[in-house]
């Protein structure tokens, strides 16, 4: 549909502030008229997107959306009504509708809201459309919409200004779209397996459940300082201790750390716990779950991933079964199956020379061997792959394994090139957890929740549990190659 503009005396020179100025006049105007150019109720039958995708001839509907494209051909009007799932032709007629909604509608443009009534009929060239028969103004917008064919082309002013970039980026709205119905998927998944959905708080005294550093603040009524929440696991805990034996919590955590392609301050974590688990229990759940969702969603099981000049990476493979293999022996395969048998200076050196890591002079040995793991294994990932038993001084909520103590019977869920679920057999030996959290803050024992490891006297059950990160699952799902562009309102530097 090709637009044709309505407004008197604007050329391609004009300015912003005249088309304002030009958009306000209309608005005085329609206010001569006697009608408010800010609406009020509209109720409608149908949206958009549903009546298209449930198209059929003779339909009496009613529905609301943005005028995105416009096309005058006299005293036949054809234009398309959007939001933000989609859009559907509408026609409208001089002889149509009465004269008063005639210089009404010459009055609108790109951009206007308005609310339509009318039966629906396919067009000579087999378009869905919809006759309008009456129409109702729900809001003049003062500013012209981004340009139809190039939207908004600055990246950061699309993340400063999503409502621009959503109008005008079709493939931008279906993608929170998209995240929106994952979203809701997962919460099904859960519910239809008898978990329970809780909040837990988001200002908490002590920042537990990761080793990460918090947003701090200060209580004023309480005269306390607090933190933003870095996890919700510990509170999640207390509810199984109090009796929840499924429970989950779909909400944000906040972590005071760098901004990256990857990572954003705030972001949204699902954790989930179940009573009578362990982390092979909870390996299952992922993988029925992420699968179940993809294929509901999408209706796939593979998602290409491409970089920022829309190049193919690779191809996401979802199939199952997914693999599971122990972290050393996916160490050895790219660092040498002799790589636990060396001594640390020797692990230093091949990291180095051989595997051309950069290796800070700091880092110690095992900090070495995560460096191999997260550059040669985690990185290089593309298919789904569950990397279990990790050291045991990296995961301290976790139990020891059994057979090697040394290591934590937990899973890192790895794909697409970064982790994006981690699983434990969780800990609920309160004398085994206070050492190991004792351990893990060494002297800074302020760290400790100690009122945590009193709660777990009271009995947690055994128990498995995960935590995943929706705004990378969803960067996976919907091939966004930046977490800025499946986070609605990323947090961003202020312009100088």
């Amino acid at each position: 549909m090709s637009d044709t503009n309505t407004t008197p005396n604007v050329g391609p020179g004009t300015t912003e502030e005249e088309l304002i100025a030009v958009r306000r006049e209309k608005v005085a105007k329609i206010r001569a008229l006697g009608i408010n150019p800010y609406g009020g109720r509209f109720d409608v039958t149908t949206s958009p997107a549903k009546l298209k995708s449930e198209f059929s001839e003779g339909m009496q509907v009613r529905l609301l959306g943005r005028i995105s494209a416009l096309r005058d051909m006299g005293k036949t009007q054809f234009f398309s009504l959007a939001d933000v799932q989609g859009s559907i032709q509408c026609m409208l007629t001089q002889k149509g509708v009465s004269e008063e909604a005639w210089s009404l509608w010459k009055l609108l443009e790109r951009g206007d809201w308005i609310g339509v009534e009318g039966e629906t009929f396919i067009t000579r060239t087999g378009e869905p459309s919809v006759r309008v028969a009456s129409f109702k103004v729900l809001s003049k917008a003062l500013r012209p919409m981004p340009d139809k064919y190039h939207g908004v082309a600055d990246a950061d002013l699309r993340y400063r200004r999503r409502h621009l970039d959503l109008m005008s980026n079709s493939e931008s709205a279906e993608r929170f779209v998209k995240r929106s119905l994952i979203v809701q998927e997962i919460r099904r998944y859960l519910a239809d397996r008898g978990f329970l959905e809780v909040e837990t708080p988001m200002l908490q005294d002590i920042a537990g459940g990761a080793a990460a550093r918090p947003f701090e603040s200060y209580y004023n009524a309480l005269r306390k300082p607090v933190t933003l929440r870095i996890a919700p696991e510990l509170f999640l805990k207390r509810l199984m201790v109090g009796g929840f034996p499924k429970v989950f919590e779909l909400n944000r955590n906040f972590r005071n750390e760098g901004v990256d392609r990857r990572h954003n301050p705030e972001f949204t974590v699902l954790e989930v716990y179940e009573a009578g688990g362990d982390y092979e229990s909870m390996a299952d759940m992922m993988e029925e779950m992420i699968t179940t969702v993809a294929q509901k969603v999408f209706g796939t099981l593979k998602f290409d991933q491409r970089d920022e000049e829309g190049n193919l990476r690779w191809t996401v493979d979802l199939t199952r079964p997914w693999r599971r293999a122990d972290y050393s022996e996916l160490v050895k395969e790219v660092a040498g199956a002799d790589w636990f048998d060396l001594t640390p200076e020797q692990r230093r050196t091949r990291a180095k020379e051989t595997l051309c890591l950069q290796i800070n002079d700091e880092l110690d040995d095992l900090g070495v061997t995560q460096q191999v793991y997260e550059k040669l294994v985690e990185e290089k990932q593309v298919n789904p792959l569950f990397v279990c038993h990790v050291a045991r001084d990296l995961v301290p909520l976790a139990k020891a394994n059994p057979e090697n103590p040394e290591v934590v019977d937990v899973f890192e869920l790895v794909m697409n090139g970064q982790e994006l679920c981690p699983g434990y057999s969780e800990q609920n030996d309160p004398v085994e957890q206070l050492e190991r959290l004792q351990h893990q803050a060494g002297e800074e024992t302020q760290k400790i929740d100690f009122d945590f490891v009193e709660t777990l006297e009271s009995g947690m059950p055994s128990a498995g549990g995960i935590g995943i990160g929706i705004d990378r699952l969803c960067m996976l799902l919907t091939g966004a190659c930046s977490i800025r562009d499946i986070i609605l309102f990323p947090q961003l530097k202020n312009r100088s």
